[in-house]
């Protein structure tokens, strides 16, 4: 018997949307997630021209955004 472990973030899926529909062009989603350089392309370029910023409002809000570590944001 195979004993499995799902790994999951300490990071808030629903933090992370909200973060992300109010301040994804700055990156602050990313931030909050640990993906700081993301967060620094986010910040200079607003949210890489606001199509980056939209898919990453999509991805989050079907769950498969993830954090700086891989894992997914937990519920």
């Amino acid at each position: 018997m195979a004993n499995y472990m799902t790994l999951t973030s300490d990071k808030s899926k629903k933090t992370a949307l909200l973060l992300c529909v109010f301040g994804g062009m700055f990156g602050l989603h990313h931030f909050y997630v640990g993906r700081i350089g993301k967060g620094l392309l986010y910040l200079l370029t607003f949210g890489v021209f606001t199509i980056g910023w939209l898919a990453d409002i999509i991805k989050i809000a079907i769950g498969v955004f993830k954090d700086g570590a891989g894992a997914p944001l937990r519920q």
